[in-house]
């Protein structure tokens, strides 16, 4: 269902899944905090691949069969709850409800999709609930209940504050033109793609988590920072370096650069400063600033933005063909109603289970090529570069408790990122100095 919640928060927001972190996408994991210098002792580098105890390789297992279940069961249940509001006439009756309580058409309009993110998130909440409760039972989460059902009530809230108006505009667009709406719908993505990616940072992402100027409380590291700021080029000044309160939900470690222009900006998380050695977060910093030199969030950016075009095209054609195929016993006449327009939603969600893979990939060639920049940048500035680079990642793996061992199809499939061992392989190899040669992106 979450699947499902996401595309249509991504229709209504357009926000295309930009978010290049070092993390993986899943919740988070590990000990409790230490110091740097601690960390530095207590967890000294290795040049090991990926490997865990047989303690944390059982929980990696068990937790990660887990996570691939509720998310295959939250995608097939996403789509049935769309099917089944659809089918019921369950939707037509929404349509006709919102109609029968207000006089104006854009209220009925707001009302309607409101309620409609209103069943989508209820009905996804026990899968959800599920997940938690097994990041909390593998340490992986320490976001008490309380807490994590307020985060739910302020996604939920986005969704029908920001969410609501804008599947409203797509509605009108599809009723006033009813043969070109999907290239005007198009057109009308393209600034709010740009806009939820330059906005996110100031308005979303304070509301689910606590952020602080980085020099406030590691002043020494940000000065170790701005070496591999000189040494790349990148635009990211210390006022520009915030730390996340990530403790205070999760025990993972990760880090990641978000916005564009005046709100581009690194974000560590405190469990990242506190667990991991400073060379190694300059090796993380390095990753993270390769997103921004290679430019891969406009690259992303102009990317997806082609794919929704006939993304938008194929889905007009399937929704239209919903309604001829299906719509007498639906109650809908044409995609340009209320209960119409959430055939295309289904449209939607159904080609983008299916673009999962290729979404996927163009993400893990982005995060490859940032993997080797990291690498690079730190070459000088720390003593061991290959040795630094393959302790991240298994620090990384081991807080995340990824499985050592994925299957390729799910990694092909599923993975954003690639897999912590194959991270971890390719750094352990990779060194373009060994023998006089050069990087693929410094000289030296």
């Amino acid at each position: 269902m979450r699947f499902v919640r996401c595309v249509v928060l991504a229709l209504a927001a357009l926000t295309c899944g930009l978010s290049l972190c070092m993390g993986q996408a899943a919740d988070a994991a590990q000990p409790a905090p230490q110091s740097s210098a601690q960390a530095t002792a207590a967890q000294p580098a290795s040049t090991d691949a990926y490997t865990l105890t047989p303690e944390k390789l059982a929980q990696a297992k068990a937790l990660n069969r887990i996570r691939l279940t509720l998310e295959i069961v939250g995608t097939l249940w996403g789509l049935a709850v769309l099917w089944i509001l659809l089918a019921r006439r369950w939707a037509t009756g929404l349509e006709k409800w919102a109609g029968s309580i207000v006089r104006f058409r854009w209220i009925q309009g707001l009302i309607f999709f409101a309620v409609f993110t209103v069943i989508t998130t209820i009905a996804s909440l026990p899968l959800d609930a599920i997940g938690h409760a097994a990041s909390r039972h593998y340490g992986i989460s320490v976001q008490q209940w309380g807490s994590w059902l307020g985060d739910q009530g302020k996604s939920l809230a986005l969704g029908i504050l920001i969410g609501s108006p804008i599947l409203l505009l797509f509605n009108w667009i599809v009723r006033v033109s009813p043969r070109r709406y999907w290239i005007w719908v198009w057109i009308i993505s393209l600034p709010l793609i740009v806009a939820s990616v330059v906005l996110a940072p100031l308005v979303t992402d304070p509301l689910f988590n606590k952020f602080e100027p980085l020099m406030k409380t590691h002043a020494p590291l940000v000065t170790k920072l701005e070496t591999v700021v000189a040494r790349t080029g990148t635009n990211i000044p210390p006022e520009r370096m915030f730390l996340m309160k990530a403790s205070e939900k999760s025990n993972g470690i990760n880090a990641y650069v978000t916005g564009l222009g005046a709100t581009k900006r690194f974000v560590m998380w405190d469990t990242t400063t506190d667990r991991m050695p400073d060379d190694e977060i300059l090796f993380v910093f390095g990753h993270e600033s390769g997103h921004y030199v290679r430019n891969h969030i406009p690259k992303m950016l102009a990317i997806f933005s082609a794919m929704l075009f006939f993304v938008f095209w194929g889905c007009a054609r399937f929704g239209e063909w919903l309604v001829r195929r299906f719509g007498a016993r639906w109650g809908i006449e044409s995609v340009a109603g209320r209960a119409g327009f959430l055939t295309l939603i289904f449209a939607i969600s159904i080609v983008g289970f299916f673009l999962t893979p290729v979404t996927n990939t163009i993400s893990r060639h982005y995060e490859h090529e940032a993997d080797i920049f990291g690498q690079e940048a730190i070459h000088g500035l720390v003593p061991d570069p290959v040795k630094t680079s393959v302790s991240a990642f298994n620090h990384l793996g081991e807080a995340w408790l990824e499985d050592p061992d994925p299957s390729p199809i799910v990694e092909f499939w599923d993975y954003n990122h690639p897999s912590v061992q194959t991270r971890a392989k390719f750094a352990r190899q990779y060194d373009p100095w060994a023998n006089g040669g050069k990087g693929k992106f410094f000289d030296k």
